[in-house]
């Protein structure tokens, strides 16, 4: 399936590949191409950025600016992979900073001609929403209770945190309801939000990641992966969270500090010789199945072979070697439980050790005494102080035990030790044993991972040296893809398992759902040939009561959106998809899961291309994040300085790279956006305001000094594309934002008094005067098109006061008619100018006089290279500066004038007259 080649021109000096300069279907409409006739509507008076953000949200949902032509072949079409962001509270300032980049692309494309296919997603399922769903009703989930159709909830949305012990339990039912209930509030606001900050999606295409056509996907992917042994369950030791009671996949870690402390513990040897081990959980020791050290260690060479017993509790465990132990970490061997961390696991598995696990779900010491301990000397220890028990206090008890022996003979030494945690938990992981689901994703099979590493080969990074963390990630898997979660608001695992005369369950031979019925829910539905009644009775079946990890769903958002096994004809049109925008953070997770997904499934790509954005990072430059506490809600911002000074903070940010919360970067954003609608006022007002007429014709540009800037104009235009093409919006926008400021403060004062000319109502209008209008609405009408992906809502306004339709649907600017019209003139030319008006002016500043005051004369010293220019532009020059007798020109002399300052342009000599008097009105 092809991807739509880009079009238009590039920079020569660019890295990227020289994209194809075929025209886009509207390109007719571009100055050269044709002579274009624009009629002025009305300029306002006053001009304001206030209210524009409603104004044209609801022009462009009247008028489906952006809704999706799905008529287009795949040539025509850029498609988005948007991310769905999570609808568990609100959105904070990141979010805007990212999906504003991804915003850029869209419009960009969509200006180059493509047919942008940009839907938006919600990602309601996951223990975030479980977690605001629980503390803003005030419920917790027990899976006995009954549904209860005419439920209220004890609270309507509370600011406390509600106590577990003080939440009402529900059933399962009701409380999925009370979630779906709440995701939907939370998703009108986020739309408001993005509607807000001008998000060009089409709002037609959106979808919940808990919905039944979302469902529906993960559920046949699911069953697809099951039937090709890419899906299998499995008991096998994995990380727990005790808190929400679920297991946590390797991509959901997060490796902090906790406090502990060494505890020198002697293990002895069948000569009664200790052999020191230094642990921080000494309450595993019941659990201990074996002492391992490094094989290079000399210290325990003699001991290799032999077994050794545990303090306390008499069990004989062997010692063995592997190269994971640390010599210089502790005593330089280590107890192996099952299961500590996952050193232990791995230990386990590669030495093939027995299991003896002792910590339950609820993170609890098991109740029983276990069998390897029965009889033995500590089984009365066990039974008395520690079945039962949470880890902490265990630990209490085990430490005063082995002092009282004596086999603790020192007093423990606080440390700092590394604990996994849940990314959303408050306490260290737990590993114990249980029965789980995984997808296959090259952790355990080699080949697997090498064709995923190719995959990350094929996929364009954006910037490039984020593909390193892809290939870091795959390259340190060490098992597969937990995709089940102990957990109620999610995508249900699809599958039933019999149940045999005998009343045991057969959870190797599940009973699968046909595709045509999903998506389902094992837990009150039957599988096909059972009835309800069967549920749980000898000969019957169970559900599975398990549901899919959040990044199982989302895994699949290519194949959601694009109507993958549901509308084929979408489907053909828009996948693989041609852009994924995400947050660094989940390139381990988001990306290689969707990555996994689509190779297992469609044997391509998702996406040809990767956009990966940097963090926002508050004042004390940590990561923004809602764990934290440090996040800002965008709303007051959006209000506060306008949708366009947010979204140039944001642009003005480059791909890959932390940027700080800047409040004063969206001043000046604020200040581009109002100067482009007073720039825009000034530049129409020639010509005899409402329903006059501009033909932007590149012919009528006659003057040197137009000729030059649209020259310089034709070369940000292609700087601007070559930028866009490579994903580099930044520097596009600093091109442009470059120009702007430049056209303003130097092009805009040279010729405004040639433009006004005789004024609006001569009847005849000079060719210099005709020169100078021209160019103004030819570079205005460019300008506002560079500028819309950065500023829409400016560049709407702006649009709407003499063009048809919306900026957003015109054609993005070509170089080629530019070029033309500015001929063989050098875009110099106009700094020359721009220079020597800007050193007739310093003469009034450092006088302080007004810039109303008229130079009676003047003489200047103009750089060698640079006269021509300035002699050419005299009458603009002495215009603008108010020049009111002789300007006279001479060549610098070698070493005359600062380079730096006013290009090297020196006042050598002036007279001011006297300043007019102030106008009053």
């Amino acid at each position: 399936m092809s991807i739509p080649a880009s079009t238009g021109p590039t920079d020569p000096a660019a890295t990227t590949p020289a994209p194809d300069t075929t025209p886009t279907p509207a390109a007719a409409a571009v100055p050269g191409a044709e002579v274009v006739r624009a009629v002025v509507k009305e300029v306002p008076d006053k001009v304001s950025t206030d209210g524009l953000e409603t104004k044209f949200d609801e022009r462009w949902t009247a008028e489906q600016t952006f809704a999706f032509d799905r008529s287009k072949t795949r040539a025509e079409i850029y498609s988005i992979d948007t991310p769905p962001p999570t609808a568990s509270g609100s959105l904070h300032v990141g979010h805007v900073f990212s999906y504003t980049h991804t915003d850029i692309v869209a419009r960009y494309k969509r200006m180059r001609g493509l047919e942008v296919f940009y839907p938006m997603g919600w990602d309601d399922n996951g223990l975030p929403t479980e977690r605001r769903v629980q503390n803003y009703y005030g419920v917790r989930v027990d899976l006995s209770l009954p549904y209860d159709p005419d439920f209220t909830p004890p609270f309507e949305g509370t600011d406390k945190n509600v106590k577990a012990a003080d939440q009402v339990p529900v059933s399962r039912r009701n409380f999925v309801e009370l979630c779906e209930r709440l995701t939907a509030e939370d998703e009108k606001q986020f739309e408001e939000l993005w509607r807000r900050l001008g998000i060009s999606v089409d709002w037609a295409q959106t979808y919940q990641t808990i919905g039944d056509s979302s469902r529906a996907t993960a559920q046949r992917a699911f069953v697809r992966n099951f039937q090709r042994g890419e899906a299998y369950q499995a008991e096998a030791p994995g990380l727990w969270d005790v808190t929400f009671q679920t297991a946590v996949a390797q991509a959901e870690l997060e490796a902090r500090d906790y406090p502990g402390h060494f505890h020198k513990v002697a293990f002895h040897q069948a000569n009664g010789e200790p052999v020191y081990i230094e642990t921080t959980r000494p309450e595993l020791i019941p659990a201990v199945v074996a002492l391992i050290a490094h094989p290079d260690d000399e210290r325990y060479q003699h001991l290799f072979g032999t077994t050794v017993t545990s303090p306390l509790f008499g069990v004989e465990v062997p010692v063995l070697a592997h190269h994971l132990a640390e010599p210089d970490k502790g005593a330089g061997i280590a107890m192996c439980c099952t299961f500590g961390d996952l050193t232990d696991v791995q230990w386990w598995r590669e030495l093939q050790l027995p299991t003896r696990s002792i910590i339950n779900r609820d993170g609890r010491i098991t109740r029983e005494v276990p069998q390897w301990l029965a009889g033995g000397p500590g089984a009365e220890l066990f039974e008395a102080e520690v079945a039962g028990k949470t880890t902490f206090s265990a630990r209490k008890a085990i430490v005063d035990a082995l002092t009282a022996s004596g086999d603790m003979p020192a007093e423990p030494v606080a440390t700092q030790r590394k604990a996994n945690f849940f990314e959303k938990g408050d306490k260290p992981l737990e590993i114990v044993t249980s029965r789980q689901w995984y997808i296959r994703n090259g952790g355990r099979d080699q080949e697997l991972r090498e064709e995923l590493l190719a995959r990350g080969k094929e996929l364009d990074f954006h910037p490039d040296f984020m593909r390193v963390r892809y290939q870091n990630w795959v390259n340190g898997l060490n098992g597969d893809w937990l995709v089940s979660r102990q957990r109620f608001f999610g995508v249900a695992i699809p599958l039933w398992y019999p149940i045999d005369a005998s009343g045991e369950v057969d959870y190797a031979n599940p009973l699968v759902p046909a595709e045509d019925i999903l998506p389902v829910d094992p837990t009150s539905q039957a599988p096909a040939g059972y009835t309800e009644e069967q549920r749980g009775q000898a000969g019957g079946f169970v559900g599975d009561a398990d549901v899919m990890d959040t990044w199982a769903t989302s895994s699949l958002t290519p194949q959601i959106v694009s109507g993958w096994e549901r509308d084929n004809d979408l489907f053909e049109r828009v996948y693989p998809m041609d852009l994924r925008p995400q947050g660094q953070d989940i390139i381990r997770t988001w990306l290689f899961s969707t990555v996994v997904r689509s190779h297992l499934e469609n044997k391509v790509l998702p996406w040809k291309n990767a956009t990966i954005s940097g963090w926002i990072l508050d004042p004390d430059r940590k990561k923004m994040s809602k764990s934290k506490g440090n996040v800002v809600t965008p709303m007051d911002l959006l209000v506060e300085h306008g949708s366009d000074a947010v979204r140039y903070w944001a642009a003005s940010a480059r791909l890959g790279t932390d940027a700080a919360f800047e409040v004063g970067q969206m001043k000046i954003g604020r200040r581009l956006a109002i100067k482009v609608l007073n720039a825009s006022k000034f530049a129409l007002s020639f010509g005899g305001g409402a329903g006059s007429e501009i033909a932007l014709d590149p012919a009528a540009v006659t003057v040197s000094l137009d000729r030059s800037m649209l020259a310089g104009l034709a070369g940000v235009v292609e700087q601007a594309t070559a930028a866009l093409e490579a994903y580099d919006h930044t520097r596009a926008l600093e091109a442009t934002e470059t120009f702007f400021w430049t056209f303003c403060d130097d092009y805009l004062e040279l010729v405004k008094d040639r433009a006004y000319g005789a004024g609006a109502d001569a009847d005849e209008v000079s060719p210099e005067t005709t020169s100078a209008r021209t160019a103004l609405a030819i570079a205005l009408d460019t300008m506002l098109r560079l500028l819309a992906p950065y500023v829409p809502f400016a560049t709407e306004e702006v649009w709407s006061w003499w063009r048809e339709g919306s900026v957003h649907r015109a054609p993005w600017p070509v170089a080629a008619p530019l070029r033309t019209a500015g001929g063989d003139a050098d875009p110099a030319d106009l700094a020359a100018a721009g220079h020597a008006l800007a050193a007739l002016r310093k003469v009034k500043s450092e006088a302080k006089a007004s810039m109303r005051t008229p130079i009676v004369a003047a003489s200047l010293a103009v750089p060698a290279g640079s006269l021509t220019a300035v002699e050419t532009a005299v009458e603009d020059v002495k215009a603008a500066g108010r020049v009111t007798g002789p300007l006279d020109l001479v060549a610098a002399e070698e070493g005359q004038g600062d380079p730096a300052v006013q290009g090297g342009i020196v006042v050598t000599a002036s007279e001011l007259g006297e300043a007019p008097p102030r106008n009053k009105g």
